[in-house]
């Protein structure tokens, strides 16, 4: 397949990008002791992108012939000859870098392949029904189970010449709780960017149900959280949804053209000086591999780590080829495309705050009134550094000592503004989002953690 990828590129006049990426995928899913789905799939095809006059040009096949690919090279072209003319503003150049060349592969996915899908779907029945069991207040639950295993070959005119493999797996457990009318929800997932061991090191089924279960019949007795603002520290769950979603998308270049938080902001102090915050392709810290692990991005590029925010001092966004040309920097390896038929984008990877000095103990005996919160619910940010997330938990400080579960909390403000308050930085680190997608006109699998960290924010509650 790669000599065909390169005799068709060979003959192009034009610089081209062929993608071929093969996806086998399975996902499980229980609800209330049945099986509500079952489904495997496979993508296979070809995405084309070209770079004529300036314009850019895609087009995808399912063929997978050089005639097919050769066709959809032709398309593609067309496409950026005719909207050549009309466009304001033109591609100059591709920003130079070492493209990729050889094999990469993300852990061995062998041992995901000879388990058989009816011990998966046992898998998720058996931990759905151990969430149900764990007491009489449980009313429902659910367990998940999902692979993605990836392969591809990226050839450019410029050089790239890449063979990638990876298996990306998660796995997720959520309990609804009742009692006299009132209902609370527990919940838990884990994604990695590896095999069967990596996913199921920390949070094995076991661990998965009871937490979940627990959590949604604690939650029933818990009164509700006070509003206001507060000293709080967070775990690495929220200062990983903090890093991605209120922070890593204002760096992301092309939300950076058009006006982001962050625009002309490089050099300047964002954060204190406590807080370095990186985005990461590769694994990290020898942990089991995060969920958005990428060796080489969907241009090609290698996909090292790149420091965002380094003692409190903005120092790099995140760029594609075209966006690091227009701010004269090297590529970070950010650009990332979902199917084969999908554009890549500036997306993230693993994106985290670096373990500091204290102690998580240290941290809580420091505040004589606050909050400890621990997981994320749902919530939105935008492109300002704005945000607001709820809190699956809260735990009262009180004399420097945790005390009761609390309820309804979530946290809002200012993303920048809270880091600048950051006064404690955990030892500990852990990767927290590996399961769900990133959504930015197309799903990405990422991943966003920290350790623990001790700031001030706005509680909502009541």
């Amino acid at each position: 397949m790669r000599d065909i990828l390169r005799g068709i590129i060979a003959d192009s006049k034009h610089w081209v990008e062929l993608r071929l990426h093969d996806r086998r995928s399975l996902q499980v899913t229980v609800r209330k002791g049945v099986v509500e789905s079952a489904a495997s799939r496979q993508v296979k095809g070809v995405g084309v992108r070209v770079l004529v006059d300036g314009t850019w040009g895609f087009s995808s096949t399912a063929r997978l012939d050089r005639d097919g690919i050769s066709a959809a090279v032709r398309d593609a072209t067309a496409s950026a000859e005719k909207s050549a003319g009309g466009k304001a503003t033109k591609v100059e150049k591709l920003a130079d870098c070492e493209l990729a060349v050889g094999d990469f592969r993300i852990g061995d996915s062998s041992g995901v392949e000879a388990r058989s899908t009816e011990e998966k779907v046992a898998l998720a029945v058996d931990t759905e029904e151990r969430m149900r069991e764990s007491s009489p207040l449980i009313r429902s639950a659910m367990c998940r189970y999902t692979e993605i295993l990836d392969e591809k070959w990226i050839v450019s005119t410029d050089g790239a010449d890449a063979h990638l493999a990876d298996s990306k797996l998660e796995f997720v457990g959520s309990a609804v709780a009742e009692k006299d009318g009132d209902m609370t929800v527990g919940w838990k997932g884990n994604g990695v960017t590896g095999g069967w061991s990596e996913l199921f090191a920390v949070w094995t089924p076991e661990r998965v149900a009871e937490h979940a279960g627990k959590t949604a019949v604690d939650l029933l007795s818990a009164p509700y959280a006070p509003g206001g603002m507060a000293t709080v520290v967070l775990n690495p769950e929220l200062v990983g949804l903090l890093a991605h979603e209120a922070v890593g998308h204002t760096v992301e270049a092309d939300f950076v053209l058009s006006g982001s938080a962050v625009s002309g902001k490089l050099g300047e102090q964002v954060a204190s000086d406590l807080v370095t915050l990186v985005d990461s392709g590769t694994a990290y810290l020898g942990l089991p591999s995060a969920g958005g692990v990428v060796l080489v991005d969907d241009e090609g590029v290698p996909a090292g780590k790149t420091v965002v925010i380094e003692r409190g001092i903005l120092r790099s966004y995140l760029h594609d080829r075209e966006t690091a040309a227009l701010f004269g920097v090297a590529p970070t390896g950010n650009a990332r495309a979902w199917l084969h038929d999908d554009e890549p984008l500036i997306r993230m990877r693993n994106t985290c705050i670096e373990p500091g000095e204290s102690e998580l103990e240290e941290m809580i005996a420091s505040i004589d009134e606050g909050l400890f919160l621990a997981g994320a619910g749902s919530g939105q940010a935008d492109a300002n550094a704005e945000f607001m997330f709820g809190v699956q938990e809260a735990y009262e400080i009180k004399g420097g000592k945790l005390g009761r579960l609390l309820r309804g909390a979530s946290i809002s403000g200012d993303a920048f503004e809270v880091l600048k308050s950051v006064d404690m930085v955990g030892k500990d680190f852990e990767w927290a989002l590996g399961s769900g997608h990133c959504g930015k006109g197309q799903p990405a699998k990422v991943d966003g953690g920290g350790s623990h960290v001790r700031c001030n924010v706005v509680v909502g509650g009541r």
